[in-house]
């Protein structure tokens, strides 16, 4: 065979038929320690279709943003995806070698990292920054890719005259805008924004929830919010997937996750959240502590937290069960629904 047609061969077997614009399948997600190997993420599967907004959330830890830094394959060292696959836009990134993913990083999918601060070079002009990516990818001058930065500036809400400011020189929603700018700077088809409001006040935090909402209409984008928040995820995503240590327990339309909770975890998350409607009073919080995904238990893993678990929940892995429709949670108390 030609090195023309394997080549080609290569590419066919890369390109997989599947729906929407991201699709993760059966996605696990392992981490190397001195004591054993942390199964960080298991069995997780989500799409994202073009325009719409996915929500992952849960408690720190829960596996949230190493699934979505699985799809960039931007994990540590020690970090491995161990089975499952990854298709976007019809290539299956698990199989693209790092060359072959610089080449999707920036361009087709983005990320706003949490606390911009840190994200940011703190020792070179925020505008160069984000000039960088628009030069690699596009072939273009500075000049030319600075121009393009004071018009980001601009889309987000910042002084285009600010542009060659050090990070140092901008407030922190400031910042996390410039992040923002830095995401929108090639025209991806997909950001992923890891709790990209956290270290901000309440007003700059709706500020922020409002431009990407904004932006996302604008420019037709489709986006995966990682947060711990249920509220932020209810008002920012189309859909939410609930996490609870490394495993999906819960997912269905936003609303339907904040307005009618099936898993007891997600039922505690919200509880765990003051509500101004309700009554003036102490949030309840879940007791307790995540399983050693060092040695995951064979059942629910949230049973030990869980004050409604039933006799199959510490042996038996619940199965993933649709309770209404685009709603689906994991739970052994739903088992006579099947």
């Amino acid at each position: 065979m030609s090195a023309t047609a394997t080549s080609a061969a290569a590419k066919t077997t890369e390109r997989i038929e599947h729906e929407g614009l991201l699709e993760v399948r059966d996605l696990c997600t392992y981490f190397k320690l001195s004591q054993g190997w942390v199964h960080a993420v298991e069995d997780v599967s989500f799409s994202v279709s073009r325009g719409e907004s996915l929500g992952l959330a849960g408690e720190s830890g829960c596996g949230k943003t190493t699934a979505a830094l699985s799809v960039l394959k931007l994990l540590p060292e020690n970090g491995r995806i161990v089975s499952g696959e990854i298709l976007f836009d019809g290539r299956n990134l698990t199989k693209r070698t790092e060359y072959g993913m610089s080449k999707i990083r920036w361009k087709e999918i983005s990320m706003i990292f949490q606390g911009a601060m840190n994200a940011l070079n703190p020792v070179q002009e925020t505008g160069k920054q984000i000039a960088e990516p628009i030069m690699l990818h596009e072939g273009v001058s500075e000049s030319k890719a600075l121009d393009r930065a004071r018009e980001l500036f601009e889309l987000v809400g910042i002084n285009p005259k600010r542009v060659m400011e050090y990070p140092h020189q901008l407030s922190g929603g400031m910042r996390q805008r410039a992040m923002i700018a830095m995401a929108l700077a090639c025209n991806p088809k997909l950001i992923i924004g890891d709790e990209p409001t956290t270290a901000l006040d309440v007003m700059v935090q709706a500020q922020i929830l409002e431009l990407i909402q904004r932006l996302r209409t604008e420019l037709d984008l489709s986006f995966i919010l990682i947060s711990h928040d249920l509220s932020v995820m209810a008002e920012t995503c189309d859909k939410g997937v609930i996490m609870y240590a490394g495993k999906i327990v819960e997912s269905g339309s936003a609303e339907h996750l904040f307005r009618n909770p099936q898993h007891p975890y997600t039922r505690q998350l919200i509880k765990s959240f003051p509500n101004i409607h309700e009554k003036r009073e102490m949030v309840s919080s879940i007791q307790g502590d995540p399983p050693n995904l060092l040695e995951p238990p064979p059942g629910c893993r949230f049973a030990p937290r869980c004050d409604e678990r039933v006799a199959d929940c510490a042996a038996v892995d619940p199965a993933r069960i649709e309770v209404e429709p685009g709603h689906f949670v994991s739970c052994h108390l739903f088992k006579e629904a099947t």
